[in-house]
């Protein structure tokens, strides 16, 4: 199960990285807090102190058209706030 799928880069996340040394990353929605701490300290070679973690449901959406309602729905994410130890930094640019 692959856990980490890609980190968030806005300017909200940009801002709590600089400041309080926190990275967010998109993650699997079954995986766990222990499972991501353990993920991250494998890719990016830091120490972890605290992950929080966020689950958002599917967004639903309803066309109406010619030939009837159209409806659907987005998936289901799950967001990981991880604040890593002092003196510790992820550089995500690197391997551009």
């Amino acid at each position: 199960m692959d856990i980490l799928i890609k980190p968030i880069i806005t300017e909200k996340a940009t801002t709590a990285s600089e400041l309080n040394n926190c990275y967010s990353f998109l993650v699997n929605t079954k995986a766990n807090k222990v499972e991501i701490k353990k993920a991250v300290e494998a890719a990016y070679d830091v120490s972890v102190e605290k992950v929080r973690t966020l689950n958002y449901g599917p967004e639903r959406k309803t066309k109406y058209t010619k030939t009837g309602i159209q409806s659907g729905k987005t998936n289901a994410i799950k967001k990981a706030v991880v604040q890593v130890a002092e003196g510790d930094a992820i550089d995500f640019y690197s391997n551009l």
